[in-house]
């Protein structure tokens, strides 16, 4: 399906009967997180999940998104699936993208999940404490596993091949095979950069806060070495309506590592709020 948006089509694709309706924005592709929201969501939720402008099968330029386009191309989605309010759950980096969205378009977005969403989008900084946390924190056979892993990368690895060996520091299972898990990956490098390089190093929660009136669930993996959950621990009061959830048995993806959990601490969050 598509939404007409500025000077872009967004491809969406849904699945679910729920009362609510929730968008998945992706940057990879839909199937991904197709494959990775757990199936026992669709009794609580419609999921409608979107691809970024300049990513995936939706058009546009990917240089020309702001966060206010942003939320923008995601209000033509909820336009164009006839509701008046949305959750929008947003993965990683594009947790600050779901926090931006529900932040500008309040009346739009009645919660925001942020799963393995950093406080700051400055990426140098990012990954200096996460390989700072994996070095105070990791057991010496997860770090042993992260450096085999690292030692076999061909030379010319794609970023992909990276992502992949670096399974110790996104899984709580260091050995665990998440190649399935983005099987029909659809990365767009230059979409990439523009996200992580032009339009997310200054952001920053903290500075922001005041405005994030939602209720804001705050979704961690206690083994996410990418980013670390400890990151939030002085920001959440901050927060006017936010709760943390540590998930123990989890990585960078607790949806997919605990599905039954993640499906339960939702629903009971949605429920409260």
């Amino acid at each position: 399906m598509k939404a007409a948006a500025r000077n872009a089509e967004i491809h969406y694709t849904t699945r679910g009967r729920g009362a609510l309706t929730c968008l998945v924005p992706s940057s990879i592709g839909t199937k991904p997180y197709e494959r990775q929201i757990p199936a026992a969501l669709d009794e609580q939720l419609r999921l409608a999940f979107v691809d970024l402008r300049g990513s995936g099968q939706s058009t546009g330029a990917a240089a020309e998104l702001d966060f206010e386009l942003l939320a923008d191309d995601l209000e033509a989605v909820r336009a164009a699936l006839g509701v008046p309010r949305v959750v929008v759950l947003g993965h990683s980096v594009l947790g600050i993208a779901a926090l931006e969205y529900g932040r500008r378009r309040p009346a739009s977005v009645s919660h925001v999940v942020a799963v393995g969403a950093p406080p700051r989008g400055d990426m140098r900084w990012l990954v200096t404490e996460g390989q700072a946390f994996f070095e105070a924190d990791a057991s010496e056979e997860r770090k042993a596993i992260l450096r085999r892993n690292l030692a076999a990368l061909p030379p010319g690895s794609p970023p992909a091949g990276a992502v992949m060996a670096q399974t110790p520091m996104r899984f709580s299972d260091p050995s665990f095979d998440a190649a399935p898990l983005f099987a029909g990956a659809e990365t767009r490098p230059e979409l990439l950069a523009h996200l992580l390089g032009t339009l997310t190093p200054t952001w920053d929660v903290a500075a922001v806060a005041a405005s994030l009136t939602m209720p804001i669930l705050l979704a961690h993996g206690r083994h996410d070495y990418v980013v670390p959950h400890l990151l939030w621990a002085d920001v959440v009061p901050k927060l006017p309506r936010a709760t943390f959830h540590l998930f123990e048995a989890s990585g960078h993806q607790p949806f997919a590592e605990e599905p039954a959990r993640f499906t339960a601490v939702l629903g009971d969050w949605l429920r409260a709020d």
